[in-house]
Parts: C-alpha cells; sequence; structure tokens
C-alpha cells in the first residue's frame, strides 16, 4: 500500500483529492488547548470484549445499556472501481454488531449493508458509524468517498448504495434513506470540488442528526423531515512538511471525521487532515450549536478518527495512527493512540503501545472506555474496553 502525493485522504477512502486540497465551563473555550508535555498513564490494560469484526468503526450505546458497533464489512465480489487504496469491490458485507455488556454475548443485528473493499477485504468504506433515537430508530452512515455523481457510473446500481442514511429498526431491519451524497453534488457547501464520504453522525433531542461528512469538509444537519442544511464547513490550510521538499507548501484538507456534543452544548469536531497528513497537524474545532464558523479548541494532534467527552469534562481523543499516515502506509505503523484530554489542556496517553488503527471510541456509563481497534481489517476488528 503506498501513498502518492496525488492522494491527500487515504485511510479507508475518507476523501481522495489532488495534492492534499482538498467544559469544562464558558471560560474555559475562549482558548485554544495547546500542546502541554504528554504523560504516559499508568493505566489498566485494554480488554477484549468482541473479536472477529469486519473493518469495526464507530459505536454507541443504546438505551438497554447494550453496544452498538458499525461495521464497515468486508466487500465482496461484486462491482469494482479505483479508490485511494488501491481496487475496491462491492458486497452485501456491512453489518451491526451489538455486544450486550451485561452477558458478554455479541451478536450481528443487521447485515447485508453496503460496503466496498479491498480484495483481502481490509480498508473498507460501508457502514460508518451509529446514532440510535432509542430502539426503533437507529441511523448508519454509508461513506464513499469521491464524486457522488460517479457512483452509478463507475458502481453500477449498487452505486446508489453509498453516500447515503440507513435507517434500522430494533430488530436490525434497514432501509436507505437521505441522499447525502446528492446534497453535497447541490449544495457544496465549501465551495470546493464534489466529495462526499459521510462519517460520524449523532442524534440530537430525538428530532434531529447531525453529521461529518470527511469528503465535503462538513458539518450538517438532517432535520426530522429529511431536510439536509450545513452548519459548518472547515478550512483547508497551506502546511509545509516531509515529504514536502522545504519551503514548499500545499493546501490541506480537514477531513472531519467526527462529531460529539459537548458540556456547554456545542459542536466539537476532529479532525483526519489529508496529504501531507502531518504529524501535530490536526485540530479540534468548536462550532456553535445552532451552526457558525468554526474555531480551534484543541491544536497539535494527528490523526483524529474520533473524540468523547467523558463525565468529568475531559475530551479523549482517538488518533488513528499517532506516528502520521505517511508511516502508516509507507511503513505499516498503524499504531494508535488514545489522549485524554484534561480541562487545563494537560494531555495524557491511556494505554500506550496498545492499539492499533482504531477507529471509534464511546463512554459508558460504567466510566469505561470502548474502542474498536484493528478498524481496517477484516475478520481482525476487536471491541475494546478500557479502565482510566
Amino acid at each position: 500500500m503506498t501513498v502518492t502525493t496525488t492522494t491527500t485522504k487515504t485511510t479507508m477512502t475518507l476523501q481522495r483529492k489532488s495534492h492534499g486540497r482538498r467544559w469544562i465551563g464558558a471560560a474555559a473555550l475562549t482558548f485554544v488547548l495547546v500542546a502541554t508535555p504528554m504523560v504516559w498513564a499508568n493505566f489498566a490494560a485494554s480488554e477484549v470484549i468482541a473479536d472477529g469484526l469486519n473493518n469495526p468503526r464507530g459505536l454507541n450505546f443504546g438505551p438497554n445499556g447494550a453496544l452498538y458497533v458499525a461495521e464497515a464489512g468486508s466487500g465482496g465480489d461484486g462491482a469494482c472501481q479505483q479508490g485511494p487504496e488501491g481496487l475496491r469491490c462491492f458486497g452485501e458485507t456491512g453489518s451491526v454488531t451489538r455486544i450486550n455488556l451485561r452477558t458478554g454475548s455479541t451478536d450481528r443485528l443487521a447485515t447485508g449493508l453496503p460496503s466496498l473493499a479491498s480484495p483481502d477485504g481490509s480498508f473498507a468504506t460501508g457502514p460508518h458509524d451509529i446514532a440510535l433515537q432509542g430502539l426503533g430508530n437507529i441511523s448508519v452512515t454509508i461513506g464513499y468517498g469521491g464524486d457522488p455523481t460517479n457512483r452509478v457510473a463507475s458502481l453500477g446500481a449498487a452505486g446508489a448504495y453509498f453516500a447515503r442514511l440507513a435507517r434500522m429498526t430494533a430488530n436490525g431491519k434497514w432501509s436507505l434513506q437521505e441522499d447525502l451524497g446528492a446534497y453535497e453534488t447541490a449544495a457544496n457547501p465549501n465551495g470546493d470540488e464534489v466529495d462526499s464520504n459521510p462519517y460520524s453522525i449523532l442524534s440530537i433531542n430525538g428530532n434531529k442528526r447531525v453529521y461529518t461528512d470527511a469528503g465535503a469538509n462538513a458539518l450538517n444537519e438532517i432535520a426530522a423531515n429529511g431536510k439536509i442544511k450545513t452548519l459548518a464547513t472547515f478550512p483547508n490550510r497551506l502546511v509545509s512538511a516531509p515529504p514536502l521538499p522545504p519551503g514548499v507548501s500545499v493546501p490541506m484538507d480537514a477531513v472531519p471525521t467526527t462529531v460529539t456534543v459537548g458540556p456547554d452544548g456545542a459542536y466539537y469536531v476532529g479532525q483526519l487532515t489529508g496529504f501531507p497528513f502531518p504529524v501535530g497537524g490536526a485540530n479540534i474545532y468548536r462550532v456553535p450549536a445552532d451552526g457558525g464558523t468554526p474555531t480551534v479548541y484543541a491544536a497539535n494532534l494527528t490523526g483524529i478518527i474520533d473524540i468523547a467527552f467523558g463525565a468529568d469534562g475531559s475530551l479523549y481523543v482517538l488518533e488513528i495512527a499517532k506516528n502520521g499516515l505517511l508511516a502508516a502506509f509507507g511503513g505499516n505503523d498503524w499504531t494508535g493512540a488514545l489522549i485524554k484530554v484534561g480541562a487545563d489542556g494537560t494531555r495524557t496517553e491511556l494505554v500506550p503501545g496498545q492499539l492499533t488503527a482504531p477507529g471509534g471510541i464511546a463512554v459508558g456509563e460504567d466510566g469505561y472506555l470502548y474502542v474498536t481497534n484493528n478498524s481496517i481489517y477484516s475478520g481482525e476488528g476487536q471491541v475494546l474496553r478500557i479502565a482510566p
């Protein structure tokens, strides 16, 4: 697997654009939590509570206390297209797995969801995240990573299954609903090239949903009637970092992969970043609850794939590749990181060295952290429980 300077959003087909284009209390929100010395915490080791998953990504708790995991699947032998990681082929292998934390049992509640993956089933695009409005109305983002107008042309009828929102009932029956890719095509809110890869999703007050489109560099809201609007877009930034020659800068895409609600009611959005994927180049942005211009809340992070607030107001940041995506693809260094950012800005890395390409995080009512691991591999995915 290689990365070239014409690929800006590589991992899990988060996006493709040429040359990188693409509480805490109110007072604490008025400044950026700048980098402070990283501390390695003597925390309990991670515990595997589920394994054998296919490219597991976002996860969330239901009102019954069960943990629901979106699996992007392992592709299949259907129509193929070229993606940022090479050839990826279609199959109905995406799923949603439910974990009963009381009994330890797991079951695939929903199966047959669309998936695109490499021939070995890795680096899948499919169900990326899950949000629950009670048990009878479950939303799942289905990613894509490209111009939505090309979906059917490149994949045939299966193309229409991607860059969509799926709705699922309590018994696992699902159907495709809003066409999120069509919204990007019509609105193109950031005025950049048309590109859609719906990723993280939240259910808000039981009547609307908010999602990041990693391809469109946007945070969008879906009203109860299905109407979509943009709350914020995220800027490209000029950066100079290896492998670029000294003095050479390129516009780097934001690639917003995750959104959560902070204790102050605002949205907090983490970015993966695009090429050249600089170590320390990722930000977490704060967006007002009604939308508006993003402001930097925390900087000097790397390859953010998910974030979550704890009950004490600490922010947990999950990095898919702590040494950068060029190291990941170029040297297969998929060492991830889970970082606790305290209200005073102190940063503590939890379970160092125990994560490989993590993909999602959720904080349980029990105070434990739940993380998907090996999120880019078929059959090797895990859910870990971490006790802070």
